[in-house]
């Protein structure tokens, strides 16, 4: 685990948490730099005047906000470091809602939050509150120098921080073209609506993230990786062609295709899982024999 991002508290009502907090992403995006192909120098990004063409100087460079076009008002550093919200290292509990209430395009980054020894106890215990009632705490809290709505979630054996949005900051989802909640006007039937239900259950089973995988990234560094090694450029394999779908989409049949696909490869699996099993009762059986 890195280091942590500050160490402070969590405050619910007269119950002081301290605790230190972590960030939980681990990203490890691909990074490429611009080079001169006629002989691999790195690419500077200079700064120029729009109207004289001229580069300017770094401590000739301001901030400016355009109010209108054309108008701008310019604020400097020690304006803006003023307007910050004041740094604090306290994340204070002031709402408790249902996390069901919660749309998910509120969250936007998460984070952990590890109890200092002192206190285990009462984070223990508003961990288990929240798990069992599936209330979520509201607050604020300032990372570097933005203050951000913060809710406290349980999580397993953790407390998670996760940072929300603003209503500002969501576009309204009612200015786009969905479809209403009225089923039979949209033509579908009780039929369709059970067959649907049928291939969820169907495809219904744990969630483990380890079957997800940044397949773009693993691609580019096997490319990077075999260049490096031989100088050439492996291409990835053409797409397999694919038979063009009907006109008319017939729902009805392409649930039952998509039922029988799927029930199909659960039995293979189960089969594959049996066969595993009945190897390892086999070795076993053997090794026991041996010894005896």
């Amino acid at each position: 685990m890195p280091r942590s991002i500050w160490k402070g508290s969590i405050s619910f009502g007269l119950v002081t948490i301290p605790v230190a907090l972590y960030t939980a992403e681990n990203r490890k995006n691909l990074s490429f730099r611009m080079l001169d192909r006629r002989n691999m120098s790195r690419i500077q990004q200079r700064r120029f005047n729009a109207g004289t063409g001229e580069e300017v100087p770094f401590e000739e460079i301001v901030k400016g906000y355009e109010y209108e076009d054309g108008g701008y008002v310019i604020l400097t550093d020690e304006e803006l470091k003023a307007a910050r919200p004041e740094a604090s290292q306290t994340v204070s509990i002031t709402a408790v809602v249902k996390s069901s209430e919660i749309p998910l395009a509120y969250f936007e980054t998460p984070y952990y939050l590890e109890p200092l020894k002192q206190g285990r106890k009462a984070y223990a215990l508003l961990r288990e509150v929240f798990r069992r009632t599936g209330y979520v705490g509201l607050g604020r809290v300032v990372i570097r120098t933005r203050e951000y709505i913060a809710a406290v979630i349980a999580q397993g054996p953790l407390l998670l921080l996760e940072l929300m949005r603003y209503p500002e900051e969501l576009r309204d989802p009612g200015e786009l073209e969905l479809p209403g909640e009225d089923l039979k006007t949209l033509g579908i039937d009780k039929r369709e609506l059970e067959m649907a239900q049928r291939l969820v259950d169907a495809m219904a089973a744990p969630f483990n993230p380890e079957e997800y995988q940044d397949t773009y990234q693993d691609a580019v560094l096997k490319l990077v990786e075999e260049k490096a090694k031989t100088g050439t450029i492996g291409r990835p394999a053409a797409p397999a062609e694919t038979e063009p779908g009907p006109r008319a989409v017939d729902i009805m049949s392409l649930l039952k295709r998509s039922l029988e696909n799927v029930e199909k490869r659960a039995e293979a699996s189960k089969k594959k899982k049996d066969g595993k099993k009945q190897a390892e009762s086999e070795s076993k059986i053997e090794r026991a024999r041996k010894r005896a």
